[in-house]
């Protein structure tokens, strides 16, 4: 059994964490003893984290077969994007500047604005073998997948569009260039939670080295030596003063262990 230490104030985007062991899957199997990660870019872990695991090279893949992309789930998001524009295969554009592995995107439903992953996927991969997309309860940056997802089965479409590459780009260059675990929390439905923290006048707002971002309030940014303290007495009040002023409950898309 392989382990490999991972320290986690470096590991994951937003720069916050202790240093653990992290066991290497290397085989499909049972594994429930362990939270799953990939790369660590929408995590925010406190010093005192569950038993950790991630897949091991053997998941790192993408091959196209009978007229679909089989693609392994510790593949990251910038090798899938680089063989699509290769091969001139359609619709998953998006994945500009998303960073994380596959499995960590499948299991959010990550995307950008509209265009989701889900979208475009056939069936995924788990220990009890492949499950297709309409078995599988997933919505808007969320799914109901409480196990590991080891390969994802791509449609393909032919077509790549360099126009909406250029547009995907250009929306997150938009985005807070500082150590941030992305969105902090989901859209409420009809509404942006970047908003509603800036009507709350926390955009901007500092607690230690922790704060929303000038540049987009939905994004908790860490200014130097942010601790896991200081960013969830943040997410606390966003989310006290958005329930009081609004009446709506944040919910967060960051995973907070």
């Amino acid at each position: 059994m392989s382990f490999k230490q991972i320290d986690f104030s470096r590991y994951t985007s937003i720069k916050i964490g202790p240093i653990v062991d992290v066991k290497i899957i290397e085989t499909i199997g049972n594994y429930d003893d362990f939270q799953i990660i990939g790369k660590g870019n929408n995590l925010l872990v406190s010093s005192n984290p569950p038993k950790f695991a991630i897949l091991g090279e053997q998941f790192d893949y993408i091959e196209e077969k009978e007229g679909k992309l089989y693609v392994g789930c510790a593949t990251t998001s910038g090798k899938l994007l680089t063989y699509t524009r290769k091969n001139n295969i359609a619709n998953l554009e998006f994945l500009a500047k998303l960073p994380g592995n596959l499995g960590g995107l499948v299991k959010m439903n990550a995307g950008l604005k509209s265009w989701e992953i889900f979208n475009y996927i056939d069936k995924i991969k788990t220990k009890d073998g492949y499950i297709k997309k309409e078995d599988i309860n997933y919505s808007y940056r969320e799914t109901k997948i409480d196990t590991i997802v080891y390969e994802v089965v791509f449609n393909i479409e032919y077509g790549f569009c360099k126009e909406k590459l250029k547009e995907f780009n250009k929306m997150r260059d938009n985005q807070p260039q500082s150590p941030s675990a992305g969105s902090c929390f989901k859209n409420p439905k009809g509404d942006f939670a970047g908003r509603l923290i800036e009507e709350v006048g926390l955009k901007g707002f500092k607690v230690g080295d922790m704060a929303f971002s000038e540049a987009h309030a939905n994004f908790l940014v860490n200014l130097g030596k942010g601790s896991f303290e200081d960013a969830i007495s943040l997410i606390n009040e966003a989310k006290k003063r958005v329930k009081q002023k609004f009446n709506i409950d944040l919910e967060e898309e960051i995973t907070i262990f």
